[in-house]
């Protein structure tokens, strides 16, 4: 497996921020951002990386960007010839993308077709998830009777906190809420129709979305396996948690661990790695038809 990228300096080239896994760039009109192979798990970046993951989560955030043209976004190209980012070339190549400048809005685009994570814990407890009351006797993993939007916020500690649509529309606005969840919503039925063909079922996704001059744009990544929970469709039982094609496959090893999920976070052994790799790059070609090129 080729050397991941963990971390990224471009001398000359203003950084703005590191995320738990972007590099952003300041380039002046727009900004360049670069997917690294880091893996954050409850929050916390793991010291080991995942080789080939910036490429896959570029290069499926491109596909949807592209796909989804009904919903404006913040993609301008992943293939560009600026010369003062030339010397970088090796570096950035299949894993960086320019993109238009937006102001990212505080809430976080949530929307769950199925009933898994925090969604499952919230239900055992009060039969509601983020203020949508569901039907008595789901089981874990139970597809809902239609998909639900269900944003978040996130607080001083980095955790993601669930709010409800009242919340949200304080957050935000309740135009600009209401927009967001219908974009959200739009692209969950879009994206689970061309996954099911595909065989992965979309459990659920997180959007981020941005303001551009009142516009509001589709930012960050789209329907990838950080953002999503992806299920094989041929393995899907209700009841039990499906394996899948996204980090799961991490939480699942990290649990089995003496950890309070507080940094420092610990190491993953050799095959976790090679197989949460494996996952990323079986699901982008599952879903592009396309061999990953990294």
């Amino acid at each position: 497996m080729p050397q991941p990228l963990t971390s990224l300096e471009l001398p000359g080239i203003k950084k703005l921020r590191s995320g738990k896994v972007r590099e952003v760039f300041d380039l002046g009109q727009t900004l360049l951002f670069v997917a690294t192979d880091r893996i954050s798990a409850f929050d916390c970046v793991l010291p080991d990386a995942i080789p080939h993951k910036g490429a896959v989560l570029n290069q499926l955030s491109a596909f949807w960007f592209h796909r989804f043209d009904f919903v404006p976004n913040h993609m301008l190209a992943v293939q560009f010839n600026i010369p003062e980012l030339d010397r970088f070339s090796d570096q950035l190549r299949r894993r960086s993308m320019i993109v238009r400048k937006a102001e990212p809005l505080p809430v976080e685009c949530v929307v769950r077709g199925y009933l898994a994570g925090s969604g499952w814990k919230e239900y055992q407890e009060s039969g509601t998830v983020c203020g949508h009351k569901l039907p008595a006797g789901l089981q874990l993993a139970s597809q809902l009777p239609e998909p639900i939007f269900t944003p978040a916020t996130k607080s001083e500690s980095g955790h993601d906190i669930n709010i409800d649509w009242e919340e949200c529309c304080r957050i935000v606005g309740e135009k600009v809420a209401k927009q967001a969840r219908d974009y959200s919503l739009q692209i969950y039925q879009a994206g689970s129709e061309h996954a099911a063909k595909c065989g992965i079922i979309v459990a659920d996704t997180k959007f981020e979305f941005g303001k551009l001059d009142d516009h509001l744009l589709l930012i960050d990544e789209c329907l990838t396996p950080d953002s999503s929970r992806f299920w094989p469709a041929d393995r899907y039982v209700t009841g039990q948690s499906p394996p899948s094609f996204d980090k799961q496959f991490v939480r699942d090893h990290l649990e089995t661990l003496d950890w309070d999920k507080t940094p420092p976070a610990p190491s993953l052994p050799s095959e976790v790695i090679e197989k949460t790799s494996a996952k990323y790059r079986e699901a982008f070609t599952r879903l592009t038809g396309a061999e990953l090129v990294a």
